[in-house]
Parts: structure tokens; sequence; C-alpha cells
């Protein structure tokens, strides 16, 4: 090579999976007083042909002390050109530019031999050949780097080079993951991730199920943020049902103010329901956290305004189940008309699919961040999660659907006596608005279309593998029956309730009114180790849904129609318990305890899976993939500590 071959880049591409590299060396150069006998051989190498290079194995070059080349007489420049080409298919996996990094420093090497032979400024060549061990030792590491990252790279063929694919996101996660290994395994007992010291250290009765892959995604997009555009009216709504379906039903009212472009008065709560509770909406809720956490995205008002507080509202009751066209199309002209349209109900005015995501995010940001309790509802439910965490042990809440209007509703009077079957028939017929009054109670239980028996539900618990110390919180109004809860406290004793862990003192502003004990129920229920439902409802959807978004907490959805025709047949003693416990846990697969999995369509809007029971799709979404990754290294280095 010469001097000035640095400045002459090769041509060609490396080609894949060159021939063994082999080690030039530079031939012994016999000291001259002829300089440029010594320069002809330090600026020009012979490349020998393989038939050549076959009786020179050592490789050495040739040199004469004429102006000629001995054996061959290329030009110089074809020769240079020559070598280049035979070191490019020696260094195939070496980029171009450290190839002519290489050639200049062969270059410096050279003339350093030939100082150091000659005797002079012998301390500098010292330094000087130490600098260039330096450097040697850094290229064959940096090549060596680069060899282990191309071996497991990819080729591709383009206009007929070869173009190796760069890697570089793919080598950062892989970083990283190397760089969460190392604190994880650096980490103490005590300093564990929290989900591998969860699986060790707990039962799997109380182990949430394993939904590592998702995360919630219910942030606003930056440019769907309220401009302050003109309203095109006042939305008046009047929330119907229990606190649950209330809940719900604001919600449903948010997304459609949104869609209406329209204001939202401050809703009012239902008080002529089943408990004809007089709270309002200021009684149960933070007011105004609801209206600050929703400003960016609809304009929420306490009252209407003095210019329009005179007018009448026109009344409407919007269509269940609709989709946003149905309020754009129908709706939206006649509040622009009215300018005040109120809403006489609430829940299931929205569907459970077919809406933009932006709206079902809006849905949940207004459940979960908008409507919290009011303060002294937030406090005390709290204080009685703490009474029943005291020793530090799980508790389980249960949703017990076994009072008296529930059990008239479905006609199912089960283990119930004669008289108190009959007491639940004659409510029935006296309600006008429960359409069915004819039911066939064994008919339906059959089916799974009753609520378990407070017994029932003891018997399941107990196959599942939950011991008789367990707390039990009970999420229900009073249960029904003469023996009913008796059935429940042979199994666990330690059953409790908001009556039982308050003090008289601390009930005394909610007692009178069964929405807030409902609101301080719901609070109980979200923070328990397990929440399991003994029949659907407003609650169990509501909890249930609340529980996926924050981590799909541990919630169990017994299968009632097997459970049933499991019992009976121990009851009957056609199978042992062990049977019995074995099937129990069989039927209950990850989906039964809270697994994610995509919310269910169904023929109707009205029997398919509710979107607050299950808000996946819509507001939890799966995680990036390098938080998989990392997910699944925990989980191969819990499988490591476990063995």
């Amino acid at each position: 090579m010469s001097s000035g071959g640095a400045n002459n880049s090769a041509t060609g591409s490396p080609v894949q999976g060159g021939p063994t590299t082999t080690r030039r060396r530079v031939a012994d150069l016999p000291e001259s007083d002829n300089s440029n006998n010594s320069s002809s051989c330090s600026e020009y190498y012979n490349t020998v042909p393989n038939d050549e290079e076959a009786d020179n194995p050592n490789g050495y070059i040739a040199c004469s002390s004429g102006s000629h080349y001995h054996h061959q007489n290329h030009h110089a420049v074809m020769k240079h050109l020559l070598l280049r080409r035979k070191l490019l298919l020696l260094f195939c996996w070496v980029p171009d530019t450290w190839l002519i990094w290489v050639e200049e420093t062969c270059h410096w090497a050279v003339n350093m031999g030939q100082s150091l032979r000659s005797g002079r400024n012998m301390g500098r060549k010292i330094i000087g050949a130490l600098l260039l061990m330096a450097v040697v030792s850094f290229f064959l590491k940096v090549s060596f780097l680069s060899t282990h990252v191309e071996v497991n790279g990819k080729w591709n063929r383009e206009n007929g080079l070869l173009i190796l694919q760069t890697f570089k996101e793919d080598w950062a996660l892989a970083q990283r993951v190397v760089d969460e290994t190392h604190v994880v395994e650096h980490q103490t007992e005590h300093s564990m991730p929290k989900r591998v010291l969860e699986r060790v250290s707990t039962p799997e009765i109380w182990m949430k199920p394993n939904s590592d892959n998702y995360q919630q995604c219910i942030s606003r997009p930056k440019n769907q943020i309220r401009t302050g555009s003109k309203t095109n009216g006042f939305i008046v709504v009047h929330a119907n049902g229990g606190l649950n379906q209330m809940r719900t039903g604001i919600c449903d009212m948010v997304a459609v103010a949104r869609i209406m472009n329209a204001t939202l008065v401050l809703p009012s709560l239902d008080h002529e329901s089943f408990w004809t509770d007089p709270s309002d909406f200021k009684d149960i809720f933070d007011w105004r956290h609801f209206i600050n956490v929703l400003k960016n995205d609809i304009d929420i008002v306490e009252y209407l305004p003095v210019k329009y507080s005179a007018i009448k509202p026109f009344v409407k009751a919007p269509v269940s189940w609709s989709k946003a066209s149905y309020y754009r199309k129908e709706v939206l002209p006649l509040l622009k008309r009215h300018k005040v349209i109120k809403f006489t109900h609430s829940d299931s005015r929205l569907a459970n699919n077919g809406l933009a995501p932006s709206i079902q995010k809006l849905r949940c940001r207004a459940n979960y961040e908008a409507l919290r309790y009011t303060k002294e509802i937030e406090d005390l439910g709290k204080t009685l999660v703490d009474r029943l965490k005291i020793n530090n042990e799980p508790y389980i809440a249960l949703h017990l659907r076994y009072e008296k209007d529930m059990l008239a509703f479905t006609g199912c009077i089960h283990n119930l006596t004669v008289e108190e079957g009959d007491e639940l028939t004659v409510m029935r017929y006296n309600v006008r608005h429960w359409k069915e009054k004819e039911i066939d109670s064994e008919e339906r239980r059959s089916q799974g279309g009753c609520p378990m028996t407070p017994r029932e539900a003891a018997v399941f618990l107990k196959a599942m593998g939950y011991p008789s110390s367990t707390p039990i919180y009970i999420v229900a109004g009073e249960i029904y029956g003469s023996n009913s809860i008796e059935a429940f406290r042979s199994e666990y004793p330690n059953v409790f309730t908001h009556s039982t862990l308050a003090t008289e003192e601390e009930l005394e502003m909610f007692k009178p009114y069964q929405n807030r004990l409902a609101a301080l129920d719901y609070i109980v229920a979200l923070e328990s180790d397990v929440f399991a439902y003994t029949y659907d409802g407003n609650m169990a959807k509501a909890v249930q849904g609340h529980r996926r978004f924050e981590g799909f907490r541990k919630t169990i959805n017994p299968d009632r129609q097997n459970f049933v025709k499991l019992i009976d047949q121990l009851d009957a003693g056609v199978i042992s318990w062990e049977q019995f416990s074995s099937e129990v846990k069989s039927l209950h697969h990850a989906e039964r305890i809270g697994a994610p999995y995509q919310r269910r369509p169904g023929e109707s809007p009205r029997i398919e899976e509710n979107f607050y029971a299950n808000p996946l799709p819509g507001c939890i979404c799966r995680r990036p993939q390098e938080l998989q990754i990392s997910s699944l290294k925990l989980d191969l280095k819990l499988s490591s500590v476990q063995r």
C-alpha cells in the first residue's frame, strides 16, 4: 500500500463469508544507504497470486534494490488496487472506513519499524510503539463487538451489494433489559420487585391474575382539549336508579355532552327509587373535583345560568344503548332549538361498543378519575379497610345479593320458608314496573339465574380453598331470610359489614342515606384482596370494571349454573367433597377470576358484556413491546427464585 492509498476508498462493498484472513508480514528490509531503494519497498507491496502463495507460505514480499519489482512489472497503481481487492475479500466483515484506517496504521507501523532499526530517538520510538499497541488492542475489541452484533444481524441484497442492517433500537432495548437484570440480581430479598414478591410469598388463592402486558390508556390527546367554543345548549340530567346505576349513567351523560358540544348542569340524583335516599350529587361526590378534572373535555356548571333558568326545558328520555349518531342527528337539533333539554333517564343511554376511542376514554376518565366520593366518605372507607387489614391479613369482599327486593325481582326462593316465599311473591306483584310476575324458582336456579344463597356462597368459597379464618366483608344490604346469614357464619365466622366495623358516631351522618352507605361498600370492595359477587348487578359491574382498570385485581365470577348442579350432587351424596372441590376449582379458570380478555359483543346491547364491567378495549391497552420483554425477564427471574 502507499500512503496515498488512504485517500482512495475501495469501490466494492464487503462480501459475506470471505476467506479466512491471513496476516501479512512486512519483509525485513535490508539497511541501505540508498534511500530510494528503501522507499520503494516501503511504498509498494507485491500482491502474490494464489498459485504463487502456495510456494511462498510465509507470505513474504520480495523487494529488489532497483527501480523495478521482482517477478512482476505491474504499474504501482494497478498493484495498489489489486492489493485492496485482496484485503476486501479477506476482511469482508470490516466496514470500509475501518479498512482505510488500518491501511494508514500499517504505513505508520512500517515507518516506525524502520525508525526503530535506525536507533535514533529511541525513547520517542518506544512510546510510539506502546501507543500503536494500545490502538491495535482497541481496534481488536471494537471489531469483536461488531462481529458479535453482525452475526445476529440480517443481511439483505440490494442492487448486487450486501448491506448490513443497523440494530440501534434492538441493541438499546437489549441493553435496557440487561441493565434491569443487573438491578434485579443486586436487589435484596426485601427490595425484590413487587410482583415477584407477590408470587413467591402469596398463596395462590390470593394472587391476582397475570396482567403484566396491559396498562391504563385514558390520557386525553393534546389535540382534543376543549377550545372554549360556543355551547349548543344545556343538558339537565336526572340520574335514575341506585348509586352505581346513577354513577355509570352520569359518565354516559358526560360523553353525550361532549358529542353534542353541550354544557352539562351538575346532575341531580334519584330520590324515588327503592331506598328513597334524599342525598344529592354534592352529598356523595366531590363536585368541585368532578368539574375540575373534566374542564378540558366539557363545560360543567353548578346551576343553569339565570337567563335560561326561566326557560321550560324540553323533556326527553334518550333511547337506550344509542350510538353517537343518534345524539348528533336526532337530539342535537332539539338542543339547538330549545337551548335546554332535560334527560329523565341516564342509565344505559350509550352503546357499549362502536363509539370513537376518544369517547370511550372520556367515559373512563369520568368514572375512574372525576367521580370521587366526598372526603367524609373516602376517609371512613379507608378507615374500614385499615381495620380489616389490622393484622396484615387479606380479606374478601363478598357482594352477597340476597336482599329482599332482589329475591322478589328474580323470583328465587330456594332454601326460604313458605311464608318468606309468599311475601316475596306479593312484593313482586305490587311493583308495577317489574314486568315478569309468574316465575318458576327452581327452573330459574337450574339455569344459573338466581343469586347464590348465603350457604351456597360459603360452600363455594370453601371449595375454592379459602380458610374459615378469612375475614369476609359483606357488600350488601340486609340479608333476607330467618336463618340465611347464620348458615354463612357457620363456615366463616369472621363476617363484617360497615355497621360492625364502624362506630355509632362514625355512622351517624350515613345511617339515613343508603347511597352513602353504598359508597362506603364500594370503597371497601374496590380495595379488597379478592372481590366475589354472587349475582350480576350494577354494583358487581361497576366494581369489577374498576378493579380491572386498577390492574386486574382478583375478582371471582362464580359459574352459578354449573355450581348449583355440583352442590346438589354433593348434598345428595353423589360426589365426595374432594371431587366437588376439584370440579369447582376447574370451573373457575383465568377469565372467571379477573384475568384480561376482550369485552365480548352480543346479539343485542342488552345482553352483551357491559362497557363499565370490562373497559378492555377502550381504556386498557397492551403495553409496548419493550415493557413486555422486561416483564418476561421478571418471570424468568421468578422461575429461578422458585427453583
